[in-house]
């Protein structure tokens, strides 16, 4: 499908996302205790029997796992356009756990400095696709196409960029193993080690990703052809039950999450 087609059905996407978003003010005045509870397993829709250097396994993780009405929308849409992906989840205690079993005291230390949950989340995301592969999406992110073919079949790693050519780090797919994410995973320790945590987006965020790939030869696409973020969603319905709402606005990022 080219591209021009891509980008015109991520249009109508937007249009169905933003009018999901509104009702669901309207349904959360009704219904204001609601949540949908995410699986932490889903077994594909169906199986494929291509093989791909990236695996199909889609990753994501938030605070908690019930969610709101949009979110949630948010999460069976990707689904739809992922059929023969399985998908993990992980909430801040698994995400931990998985790196004191997966990985050496070292990391695991470095790991626990961290307090924000937002660079948490950006350290977490490097560890499990450098780990297992597969294709990392924020909770609040959404394809605009089918993720098949968004990857393509020799792919072992594709980044999107974001308005003005940046890599962001909102989606990454990735074969496990490769020298770029160990050098993201290298870069995260050593600021986690000397910088100032409050700084997420250079510490652990997407600055990391510009500077380890920079000039470098890979696979990228436009967020517009492969995976939006904020359609469904926005920061009232993410953080509806986190008091104290987005780590940006705690007076002290630095300290709990």
């Amino acid at each position: 499908m080219g591209k021009a087609l891509i980008f015109l059905f991520g249009g109508v996407v937007k249009i169905v996302a933003h009018i999901v978003k509104f009702l669901s003010y309207g349904f959360h005045f009704i219904f204001p205790k609601k949540r949908f509870r995410l699986p932490k397993h889903a077994a594909p829709l169906f199986r494929s029997r291509q093989q791909t250097p990236i695996p199909r396994t889609i990753w994501q993780t938030n605070y908690t796992d019930r969610l709101t009405l949009p979110l949630y929308v948010n999460y069976l849409f990707n689904r739809l356009l992922s059929p023969t992906f399985e998908y993990r989840f992980m909430i801040t205690e698994d995400r931990a756990e998985f790196i004191k079993t997966e990985y050496s005291e070292e990391v695991f230390k470095c790991y626990s400095k961290i307090k924000i949950g937002a660079a948490q989340a950006d350290f977490w995301r490097v560890l499990v696709l450098q780990k297992h592969g597969g294709v990392y999406m924020d909770i609040d992110a959404h394809m605009v196409w089918f993720l098949n073919a968004i990857i393509k079949p020799g792919y072992e790693e594709l980044f999107i960029t974001i308005r003005g050519g940046d890599v962001s780090n909102y989606f990454i797919a990735s074969k496990p193993g490769t020298a770029h994410l160990q050098t993201m995973m290298d870069e995260i320790m050593e600021n986690i080690k000397r910088r100032d945590l409050a700084d997420v987006w250079d510490t652990t965020g997407p600055g990391v990703f510009i500077r380890a790939l920079a000039g470098k030869n890979v696979n990228k696409t436009r967020n517009v052809h492969a995976c939006l973020q904020g359609n469904f969603t926005n920061e009232y319905f993410q953080y509806i039950d986190k008091k104290e709402g987005k780590w940006i606005h705690v007076s002290n990022p630095g300290g709990s999450t």
